[in-house]
């Protein structure tokens, strides 16, 4: 592949989940550090193993310190389909550009890894010896070498078909590892404050390196719940503020989530959360709010907005009600007083995405990002039900299965286009506009999928 001489090659080491939001991932934060990604990048469809031209060392770290899509990032010095191939790339390979880390003074060692397949002691000790003819003139120190170096084999994706001779061999300069470990310390499992529909740590990162969501920055979330998204931001540095339809949840009272434990405890809250992990000090504020009517002046507020809004599922979509919409007949709201009406009404998926995504529009700044979820019944879906708003331009669009019939969309939009009055109902003219309605009816499609396959289980153990 023909690449600017400007440019480094690296190699990055992919894990293998999420599949879809690794690319959109790995784009966000090349953007945010520098970077670009170049339609000529390799990025081998479903394989771990991507190769990227980056500008620097540096924005290569840089985006290291902050995906959790990556396992590691290689400077790539030879790339073949067999070890010849492998071995006359390295032949070919600048040597004014290895010997900074070969030279006596250093200390070294070369790992093998495999994708797919295990090889013995015996067979990797085989392709090290192979490398002798790299000038290395330093020392090997296995415990804690100066440099890293790795050869990486790629047995392809099927476990079940493993073929004897690796599909492509790379060998490279580890440069540094990415933020998978930030999974398992801030795992839900072991969070102060939860609640039934918290965000997968994993997914919550993601969100936020979708929204390219950077130190001192504003985010916020709308639909705050219990405050996971708001973690994961505040963990980069940005400031966070959120809000809730739900007063017991914003206030961490009523009933827990968790199994053997009745009533949530007096510390149990958002800002506890942000401060069992040492990140108290960007908790702005969170607020008891109707995201249907957001009491803001008008203004750009935020640099992110990322946010999953309830589905109707396991949370119900809620939004206050006025006296006109309180229904005729039921007596109990004679008792409150006139400036005082407590209801709430269901709030249609259509309604709440339009109106997120005006709200975006409005209190964004330019080139700020819009992250947010969008259930949809698998069957139905089209892109174009994606809501589109004249100020928002969609940047990604990432499935995660939830059943067979039924997923959710990590949707990221940036706000491209300054706010104006008339952009509040510019959707009611476009033809994307009528399959919103669709997504009204997600709940009850969730749930006759759910008894339609509750009903086959049962006839197939009977038979």
């Amino acid at each position: 592949m023909a690449l600017s001489c400007t440019l480094n090659r690296y190699l990055l080491l992919m894990a293998q989940e999420h599949l879809e939001f690794r690319l959109p991932e790995i784009k966000s934060l090349l953007s945010l550090f520098g970077g670009q990604f170049a339609s000529s990048q390799e990025t081998y469809g479903k394989s771990p193993f991507w190769i990227l031209s980056i500008p620097s060392e540096d924005i290569a770290r840089n985006l290291m310190k902050r995906t959790v899509c990556a396992k590691s990032i290689f400077e790539l010095w030879g790339h073949g389909q067999s070890p010849e191939e492998l071995y006359s790339s390295l032949k070919n390979y600048p040597v004014e550009k290895m010997v900074p880390f070969l030279h006596s003074d250093s200390t070294y060692k070369i790992k093998i890894h495999t994708f797919n397949k295990t090889l013995t002691q015996e067979e990797k000790i085989k392709r090290i010896d192979a490398l002798e003819f790299l000038p290395f003139e330093g020392k090997v120190n296995l415990k804690k070498p100066q440099h890293v170096f790795s050869v990486l084999e790629d047995y392809g994706l099927d476990p079940n078909c493993i073929p004897e001779n690796p599909h492509n061999i790379y060998f490279g300069r580890w440069i540094a590892d990415g933020q998978r470990e930030l999974i398992e310390s801030y795992s839900v499992k072991k969070r102060h404050f939860i609640g039934n529909t918290s965000m997968d740590a994993g997914l919550s990162f993601i969100m936020a390196n979708h929204g390219k969501v950077k130190e001192n920055d504003i985010v916020f979330d709308p639909f705050v719940g219990t405050g996971g998204l708001l973690i994961a931001c505040a963990h980069f540095g940005a400031y966070v503020y959120g809000t809730d339809i739900d007063y017991n949840t914003v206030h961490g009272l009523g009933k827990a989530t968790r199994k053997n434990q009745k009533w949530r405890g007096p510390d149990e809250n958002i800002r506890a959360n942000l401060r069992q992990y040492g990140l108290e000090k960007y908790y702005l504020d969170v607020l008891v709010s109707d995201a249907s009517k957001p009491s803001w002046r008008k203004g750009t507020y935020f640099d992110a907005i990322i946010t999953d809004p309830p589905y109707g599922i396991r949370e119900s979509t809620r939004r206050t009600g006025s006296q006109k919409e309180i229904p005729k007949g039921i007596e109990k709201w004679e008792k409150c007083p006139e400036s005082h009406v407590p209801v709430s009404l269901s709030y249609h998926l259509s309604d709440m995405f339009l109106d997120l995504l005006n709200f975006a529009a409005e209190t964004l700044v330019l080139g700020g990002r819009l992250v947010y979820w969008l259930p949809v019944y698998t069957p139905e879906y089209t892109e174009e039900m994606v809501p589109w708003h004249p100020c928002l331009e969609l940047v990604s669009n990432c499935e995660q299965k939830l059943s067979s019939h039924t997923s959710r969309r990590l949707i990221t939009m940036e706000k491209v286009k300054k706010f104006e009055n008339r952009d509040q109902y510019s959707h009611l003219l476009s033809d994307h506009f009528l399959p919103y309605q669709g997504h009204n009816s997600f709940r009850e499609k969730y749930f006759s999928g759910v008894t339609k396959r509750i009903a086959k289980e049962e006839k197939s153990t009977q038979e």
